[in-house]
This record gives C-alpha cells, sequence and structure tokens, in this order.
C-alpha cells in the first residue's frame, strides 16, 4: 500500500477549498463583516498544507488500484470535513469544534441538517461558505478530484464509480470526457436555477445560495423559514422542477441533451411515480386540517414531497403538524432517496427497482415453483452478482441504520428522535421528525458524541456504506 499517491490529491484537495474560501471572504469584505480575515487566513494556511504536499509528493502515480482508491475516497470526505470546519470554528458564530465539524459534514454530504439558528441575521460569508460545500459536495468531492487528476486512469474510474454508484465506468472511453460533461451540466443547472429564482422575486444573494443548494440537493438555506420565507408559488414549482432534475441520473441527462439517449429511466419513472402518490395522498390529508386554496395546497405538498424524497431537505411548512398519517409518509419517504448517478442520497431507486422485481419473482415462484422466473430492471435480467450486491447493500443499509439508532438512545434521545436522526443522516437528508429535528428545529441540543457520530454516519451514507465499511475489515489490509 502506497500512502505517497493519496497524500498528492489530498494535497490537491486542500488547494481547491483554500480556493474556495476567497470567494466568502470578499462576500465579507463588501459586508464589512471582520470574518474576512478567518477566511483568509484559513484560504492561507490550507493553501500553504496543500502547496508543501503537493510539492512533496510530486511525481507519484495517482491511486490506480481498488485499495487506494477506497482509501483516498474516504480520506477525501473526512479531510476536506476537517478543512472546512476551520471557518466555522473561528468566525463570529461562537461554537465549539464538534458543531463546526457537524455543519461541515452536513453540508459536504449535502444532507442540510444544522446546528445553526438565527439565520437570517448571518453574515453573508457564512451563509455563502454553507452554500459552496453543498454545492462542492453535490458534485462530488471525489468528481473534483479525478478532474483535478488527469492521468488519473482504472483508478479514476473506480473513483467515480463509488461516490456516484454509477454502474457505467467509462461512459466516454475515458473518465476525462465524462467529468468534462458533468461539470458543464451541473454548472448549467445551477445558473438556469439561479436566474429562474430572481425571476421568482428571490435577491441576487438569496438566489445565488439557493440555487447551489438545490441543484446539489443540499437544503440550506438563507433563513431560519427556510423556503418559507418566499411568498408566491412559482419560486417553489421552481425549486421543485430542479430538485426532481438533479435527483436524475446526471449520464441520463448529458445523453438526453446531447440526444444519445434512447427511451426512459426505469428509476426515473418509479420516483416519479412515488412522487406523485406521496404528493397527493398528503395535499388529500392536508386538506382536512388547513384552510387553504387547493393549488397553493397542492404546490406546497408537492414541493415538501420532492424535497425529502429527493434528500434536499427543505422546507416550505412545518408538515408534521398535519396528524401522524403525514409524518408517517414523511418518514417513509426519507428511506427512498433518489437516482442513482444523482446528487441525491437515499436507498436509491435502482435498488427499489431491483429488489420489488426480485420480491415479485420470489412470490410468483411460490404460486408457480416450476416457472424460470428471474429479477428484471429495464426489460433486462439482472445478474446474480448486482442482486447479491443490492441484498448485501440492503441489509448492511438496515443494520446501520438500527445501529446508529440505538447509539443515540444509549446517548439519551428518545426512540422517535433517534430512529429519525438516524435515517435522516444515512440518506442524508437534513430534517427529520418531531419537535427537537425536525423542519422548524435543529440539531444544537443534540449531545457532542451524538452530533460526532451523525456526521460519521452521514459520511458513511454520502459514501454507500460500503466504501466505508471494507476499509475496516482485516482482509481490506492484508497483502
Amino acid at each position: 500500500m502506497n500512502f505517497r499517491t493519496i497524500a498528492l490529491p489530498i494535497g490537491r484537495l486542500l488547494l481547491l477549498i483554500s480556493l474556495l474560501m476567497i470567494i466568502p471572504a470578499i462576500a465579507d469584505v463588501f459586508a464589512e463583516n471582520p470574518d474576512w480575515q478567518v477566511f483568509l487566513v484559513s484560504a492561507l494556511v490550507l493553501g500553504t498544507a496543500g502547496v508543501l504536499m503537493t510539492m512533496a509528493f510530486h511525481g507519484e502515480n495517482p491511486p490506480e488500484n481498488f485499495r487506494e482508491a477506497l482509501i483516498f475516497v474516504n480520506a477525501a470526505w473526512f479531510a476536506f470535513s476537517f478543512a472546512g470546519s476551520i471557518p466555522f470554528f473561528f468566525s463570529g458564530l461562537g461554537i465549539n469544534f464538534t458543531d463546526a465539524f457537524f455543519e461541515t459534514a452536513s453540508g459536504l454530504t449535502t444532507t442540510g441538517s444544522t446546528i445553526l439558528t438565527g439565520l437570517d441575521h448571518l453574515p453573508p460569508g457564512i451563509l455563502l461558505w454553507r452554500a459552496l460545500l453543498q454545492w462542492i459536495g453535490g458534485i462530488g468531492v471525489v468528481a473534483i478530484g479525478i478532474w483535478l487528476l488527469p492521468g488519473l486512469r482504472v483508478g479514476g474510474s473506480q473513483l467515480f464509480s463509488l461516490e456516484s454508484s454509477e454502474s457505467t465506468t467509462k461512459p466516454y472511453g475515458h473518465v476525462g470526457p465524462f467529468v468534462y460533461r458533468l461539470l458543464v451540466l451541473y454548472a448549467g443547472l445551477t445558473l438556469s436555477c439561479l436566474a429562474l429564482y430572481q425571476l421568482c422575486g428571490m435577491d441576487f444573494f438569496d438566489a445565488v445560495v439557493h440555487a447551489m443548494t438545490t441543484v446539489s440537493t443540499g437544503g440550506f438555506s438563507t433563513s431560519d423559514q427556510s423556503f418559507g420565507q418566499f411568498s408566491g408559488t412559482s419560486v417553489y414549482w421552481v425549486a421543485t422542477v430542479f430538485m426532481l432534475s438533479s435527483s436524475f441520473p446526471f449520464l441520463f441527462l448529458i445523453r438526453s441533451i446531447e440526444r444519445r439517449q434512447a427511451g426512459s429511466d426505469a428509476q426515473i419513472l418509479l420516483l416519479l411515480i412515488i412522487v406523485t402518490i406521496a404528493s397527493f395522498s398528503v395535499f388529500l390529508l392536508e386538506r382536512f386540517i388547513v384552510l387553504d386554496t387547493p393549488f397553493h395546497m397542492f404546490t406546497l405538498a408537492t414541493f415538501n414531497v420532492v424535497s425529502v424524497i429527493t434528500t434536499t431537505g427543505y422546507a416550505a411548512n412545518d408538515y408534521l403538524q398535519f396528524g401522524p398519517a403525514v409524518v408517517a409518509i414523511f418518514f417513509v419517504l426519507t428511506f427512498f432517496g433518489g437516482c442513482s448517478g444523482s446528487t441525491s442520497g437515499g436507498f436509491k431507486m435502482f435498488r427499489v427497482a431491483i429488489l420489488t422485481s426480485y420480491v415479485q419473482s420470489l412470490l410468483r415462484r411460490l404460486i408457480r415453483p416450476h416457472r424460470v422466473l428471474e429479477p428484471k430492471f429495464q426489460g433486462r435480467r439482472v445478474s446474480n452478482s448486482v442482486l447479491e450486491g443490492i441484498l448485501v447493500f440492503a441489509v448492511l443499509y438496515a443494520g446501520a441504520f438500527a445501529g446508529f439508532a440505538i447509539v443515540y438512545m444509549m446517548l439519551g434521545l428518545d426512540p422517535i428522535t433517534a430512529l429519525s436522526a438516524s435515517i435522516t443522516a444515512l440518506a442524508n437528508v437534513g430534517p427529520g421528525v418531531g419537535d427537537t429535528i425536525g423542519p422548524s428545529g435543529t440539531f444544537q441540543s443534540l449531545p457532542d458524541l451524538a452530533k460526532w457520530f451523525l456526521a460519521i454516519e452521514m459520511i458513511l451514507g454520502r459514501l454507500e456504506i460500503l466504501a466505508g465499511i471494507l476499509i475496516l475489515t482485516p482482509d481490506f489490509w492484508l497483502e
């Protein structure tokens, strides 16, 4: 195991972080907020560390085998999380390092859980830094690392497949052309979302922040009210469209734009079906409780459903006040997530589709034992290796959810909060259910140890569990 090959890209990532910190520093300079000094000094320190690491390990080959790629994936997320915590810790927020790390990890993993209150009165640098963390996290620290490492070939495709769950490791023959198209698409979606938000009445700063956190399906906002600060219905529909678009497979979007995509994608269809059913269910249930125009109620219901299922985490209102049935719907939606190869977290729709097909084939064989029925996805037979991997992932996913929930209960959280906190961190959703961590609450009051476990669970969920668990197995470290 050559750890020098891992240190080189980590150094380049530190350089990237330091450059990003200049942006909120400039925002604070214009706002005459003293935190610009914190961002500038942090940028200089991290930039110096990045330069020294890059020079020290210059000439090393980038990670090319599976194990080195796996270590780099984990090291990149934790290194970025620790480095990104520095401005939060030394700023005027007055928070401890636990809270700073939690906020950073939540941003980079596009979870959207927060420990901050009084967002309406925070300086622009902090708000912009939170949005930048989510925007970078949405495209993926690992994908950015591939872009910065032009010499990466086989390892590059491994890294990107680990991060994005994209089964097609080389859709364009080489990683470079695909990453280029990915970045162009991501930037295009962000700019389009920004322009439409401004047309809907947002000021420029709010539009910038929310465009970045919408397209990244992150959910950080500039107000404690989240999207409830905005009036009218048009802004909610713009957000809904872009949240859904960002939860579609990016390879599908790229090929559709290039007119290379034939037919539909089964996981997109499944996502839209679930969104439709859940939106109408929430709308019908709320009609018995809320006095409002039907269209406005349906708009908010759809917005909240899409926000949760795409793991964005915005809130238009406190939907948990509409009765236990609505709470149950949103709790179940937390488990699903968006499509594979998107910025969304969660279990992912392609796994739901394949497991559903597998269960159907089992039930049919029970009725007619002599029939030969195999699970299929988009009309194609699912290989045993793929099915085995999904079943293992499902078991690990359920085990991680239950295991972390037990830890949170042992740390003093009530069962509802513990279960909700566990799945919202693992699925990278953001708000949970209950009075403490619901849409109108924050994670501030949780014990510090619980916040560390939640931050680790967020990163584990962003790496889709396997990438984090494999490095803990003894066999991984054996030559």
